[in-house]
């Protein structure tokens, strides 16, 4: 299977599957969970379709092949040296070219979460689907987690959540370096706004109402928005939902009515009005854009 067989897996899915780890439904079973590429790949005939982790984030480290990814609508090319960000809810597939290796560290959300502490604002920047190449620091995290999950000393967890910690704050600090300066002072409340965006977004909320509930002024929400992205307060409640849309026509075969009634529109042509506004392609469009 190609990319593009990969990236058009929707004809027979009628909504993006949510997988706790490469398909599987069982609990989380362990502080993390450690696996080379090679060996999950190998049974898969090297390939993962389009799917997603309600629950997971993902570290994966390319130590020879590639192949291509799929991270939410985009392609990727992926190559040897290179560290894949894979955050909780990214949509997300992969090709690895066979005899690919590397390592594949899962946290649980729950681990991520605890680790954070919002006044660090490492957390909008973790949930950054991204790639980049990795030096030795980060391999040698990855290896150091890799060595300690093998074993069943005493601390054994305690020691799995350091490491991981470790990880998680090389990774932040990569993608941090890359980002519009001054986002990190503001993560706090970046972080809550998206997590009240990812809460209520079907509910079509206005700047005003988050505001209400993040306790600060539509004002300044909008402006520590445009100084940490770019972008107004205005613009991300938008953006989110059109990437949920995007989302919803690369990887489902739900119809455009559908997917803008499950969004929360009550009018799939004014739907679709937002949708071309926001990439310049009427939603059937987009779809059809992908088949190429």
């Amino acid at each position: 299977m190609d990319v593009s067989e990969l990236f058009w897996y929707i004809s027979n899915m009628d909504t993006i599957k949510n997988f706790n780890l490469y398909g599987e439904f069982r609990d989380f079973p362990d502080v993390v969970h450690c696996e080379t590429i090679e060996v999950r790949s190998q049974a898969n005939n090297w390939e993962f379709r389009p799917h997603r982790h309600a629950r997971l984030h993902q570290f994966l480290l390319l130590e020879s092949g590639g192949g291509e990814a799929i991270l939410e609508d985009r392609r990727h090319r992926l190559e040897a040296g290179m560290l894949i960000n894979v955050p909780v809810g990214v949509v997300h597939g992969f090709a690895f070219a066979p005899e690919t290796t590397g390592w594949v560290v899962t946290l649980a959300a729950e681990l991520l979460v605890q680790g954070l502490l919002d006044g660090e604002g490492l957390h909008p920047y973790l949930k950054m689907p991204k790639l980049f190449n990795y030096d030795n620091e980060i391999k040698g995290s990855v290896r150091a987690i890799f060595a300690e999950h093998g074993n069943r000393s005493f601390a054994r967890a305690h020691i799995l959540r350091a490491h991981s910690g470790v990880l998680i704050g090389l990774v932040a600090r990569r993608i941090a370096e890359q980002a519009p300066a001054g986002g990190q002072s503001r993560g706090n409340l970046l972080h809550r706004f998206e997590t009240l965006l990812e809460k209520h977004a079907a509910d079509h909320l206005g700047v005003a109402q988050y505001a209400e509930r993040l306790g600060v002024t539509p004002t300044h929400l909008s402006r520590v928005m445009r100084r940490a992205t770019g972008r107004s307060a205005l613009a991300a409640i938008e953006q989110h939902m059109i990437r949920e849309a995007r989302r919803n026509l690369a990887f489902t075969n739900l119809s455009v009515s559908e997917i803008a009634y499950q969004l929360g529109y009550v009018d799939p042509a004014y739907f679709s009005r937002v949708f071309k506004r926001a990439t310049g392609l009427s939603p059937r469009a987009f779809r059809h854009s992908l088949e190429g």
